[in-house]
């Protein structure tokens, strides 16, 4: 961890620093939370977790201070957990190892964890700070925010006593968020037959791979590749050109990050191998092409392989016609909120295999009824198939309030501190923000964080000058933050 080891402030980075190296998937927070709890206890704090398993440290007041507002300072304990084909890395056992590169920590062949990391580390830099000047503070750090905000859906109404919160999981220094999309998890599942290859027939193992990947809400518009998408673009184009037969797909490894990779084992006649090649590299140049100035790094390979049984004819190609016309990407663009997408999808998860099939599609938007509609038609278009359909995970968006007092605190912190006043964003990614407010609804909310690129793939970064000016603006508006009235 020298990397970590150079940065300033100090007093930030040391946490950042302990949540490397303890593992955090979503569902197996419970280490870090384990280790945070017994920190805080031996600092005097008092702890608490809740029945879905979020910690929240209460911090006293300031001498002086005791009738200020207060404040919950918010952020989620797990990560999104992704590497790069060929790095060796076990997230429930190894430290992320980042670098330091032009002004950027990175964590090259993994993601970082950056999201949430710093916005946690800015809290408990709060909670050792003898310095920091404040009212009441509770820091609230949810589990399973990656996998489906299990740990604020699960929060219980009364626990937290602030009525100002501040969430620390945003990822674009300058700017205040005041508004993200709900969403719902789509979930398909169908058996399908298996039938034994026929004689005369090859086995190779299929590859999409070099794509960008990246956040399905905060990326999503930018149309980068989604290797799902491109390898069933591909699997339907050859299963009547080349008589292709699908033994097994395997694409994308979580729900909220765009597909960086996908592979299919496939069978074709020995008789057309020497074209399924020519095909690929056509196939190839044809994707680079259309994702030029975005994902033109796409590479598509094929490897020995071997298996007896492939999917039925029949099956495979209802099952791969419906995966082909369902939606991924930009459904509309906000008319309220210009410039930020309204409604999307992504087609993050598919596991196909064995006589099952298993696909996610995660459904975000700013309006409920947007996300509702769209679950619909993908919920409409699979039922054509026969196939078990289930929704999981709804929560709601985090409606704008432009009178909020919290934000007005903010802008008036930064224009003192920076000079100029900052941007008021709605962001199309999901915040628990959305799911507190109905939990809390006279609860003013402001999400901030530093500069954080790449989230939810390989090679996340961070921007070291943004994460100080972060914890610049936390001490100053803490310190402001009015008395009660």
């Amino acid at each position: 961890m020298t990397a970590i080891a150079e940065l300033e402030p100090r007093e930030v980075w040391e946490h950042f620093q302990t949540l490397c190296e303890i593992p955090r998937p979503s569902k197996h927070e419970q280490h870090l939370r384990d280790y945070l709890q017994g920190w805080a206890e031996l600092k005097g704090l008092s702890t608490q977790v809740d029945r879905a398993g979020n910690l929240i440290i209460r911090k006293p007041a300031t001498a002086g201070l005791e009738n200020r507002r207060g404040v919950v300072l918010q952020g989620h304990l797990d990560m999104v957990c992704q590497a790069n084909s060929g790095t060796e890395h076990d997230f429930f056992k190894d430290p992320i190892r980042p670098a330091l590169r032009d002004g950027w920590l990175v964590a090259e062949d993994t993601t970082l964890g950056a999201d949430n990391g710093i916005g946690v580390a800015l809290a408990l830099a709060v909670l050792a700070s003898d310095t920091v000047a404040h009212g009441p503070v509770e820091v609230l750090l949810t589990v399973d925010e990656e996998a489906g905000m299990g740990g604020a859906l699960g929060l219980d109404v009364g626990v937290l006593e602030g009525d100002l919160l501040i969430n620390i999981d945003t990822e674009d220094w300058g700017e205040f968020y005041l508004g993200c999309a709900g969403g719902v998890d789509v979930n398909v599942r169908r058996a399908y037959a298996e039938e034994a290859l026929p004689a005369g027939y090859e086995v190779g193992r299929l590859s999409v791979k070099g794509l960008r990947g990246g956040h399905s809400g905060v990326d999503i518009h930018e149309e980068r590749g989604n290797a799902n998408k491109l390898l069933i673009r591909l699997i339907r184009e050859l299963e009547d050109e080349l008589a292709l037969r699908v033994v097994s797909f395997q694409g994308g490894s979580a729900r909220n990050a765009l597909a960086r990779e996908a592979f299919a084992v496939v069978a074709y006649p020995a008789a057309a191998a020497e074209k399924l090649v020519a095909r690929l590299d056509a196939f190839q140049q044809e994707a680079r092409f259309e994702l030029a100035g975005v994902d033109e790094g796409v590479t598509l390979a094929l490897e020995p392989a071997s298996a007896n049984v492939a999917m039925s004819p029949a099956d495979q190609r209802v099952i791969f016609a419906a995966l082909h016309a369902a939606p991924h990407g930009v459904r509309r663009m906000s008319r309220r909120v210009p410039g930020v997408v309204e409604t999307s999808n992504n087609l993050g998860v598919i596991a196909l295999g064995q006589g099952k099939l298993f696909a996610n599609f995660m459904v975000r938007s700013l309006l409920d009824a947007g996300a509702r509609q769209l679950a619909d038609e993908i919920e409409s278009l699979f039922g054509l198939i026969g196939a078990e359909v289930e929704r999981e995970g709804q929560y709601p968006g985090w409606a704008p309030n432009p009178q909020s007092l919290l934000l007005e605190l903010f802008q008036q912190v930064y224009e003192r501190e920076y000079g100029s006043r900052a941007e008021v964003k709605v962001i199309h990614a999901g915040l628990e923000c959305g799911i507190l407010g109905g939990k809390y609804p006279h609860m003013d909310m402001v999400s901030f964080g530093p500069d954080i690129r790449g989230a939810h793939a390989p090679g996340e970064r961070v921007r070291v000058e943004t994460v100080g000016h972060a914890w610049r603006l936390l001490q100053a508006v803490l310190e402001a933050v009015p008395e009660r009235a």
